[in-house]
């Protein structure tokens, strides 16, 4: 690490912590030339295998755009986008994998899209899964009526039976 004072390179750490919820490293270290003193970042920088066979670093706000897209006049707030970025670079370093196959970003994307907003979901996964007609959105919405069947089945099992136990 070379001091970006005095330019040298014997420099040591004084302090590190996590930051940014496990995501990075944070060093303090100080320069053995000059002694002062400055901050470094580490982070794992995850990069995203295109199918092209190039590689290009993951963008947060490059993932969040495309899903920009799809919430277009949806009630989803920037707030809202910010939060399903941070979720979904989250799960991808959670993965332990430096290169990410890009089709894993639109995986990683689609399921909290879906809690989000199913209509801008259906939107991306069109896009996505490369729906060719109207029978796959078909197909995908008895999907998301399936899935919410369940969900309001388990809410209500859940319901009854503290009913049951008081």
């Amino acid at each position: 690490m070379h001091c970006p004072f005095c330019q040298h390179t014997d420099t040591r750490v004084l302090d590190s912590r996590v930051a940014d919820e496990g995501g990075s490293i944070r060093r303090r270290r100080a320069c053995s030339a000059c002694e002062k003193r400055f901050t470094t970042t580490e982070q794992m920088q995850l990069m995203v295998l295109k199918r092209s066979g190039t590689t290009e670093p993951f963008v947060r706000d490059k993932a969040i755009a495309g899903v920009a897209k799809a919430c277009k006049g949806r009630p989803v707030s920037t707030d809202d986008l910010a939060r399903l970025g941070q979720s979904v670079e989250h799960t991808l370093r959670a993965s332990g994998c430096p290169e990410i196959e890009a089709h894993q970003v639109g995986l990683a994307i689609l399921e909290p899209l879906k809690a989000l907003d199913e209509v801008a979901y259906l939107r991306f996964a069109s896009v996505y899964k490369a729906f060719d007609s109207a029978d796959d959105f078909a197909a995908e919405i008895a999907t998301l009526m399936a899935s919410a069947a369940d969900g309001e089945l388990a809410e209500h099992t859940a319901r009854t039976g503290d009913q049951h136990q008081n």
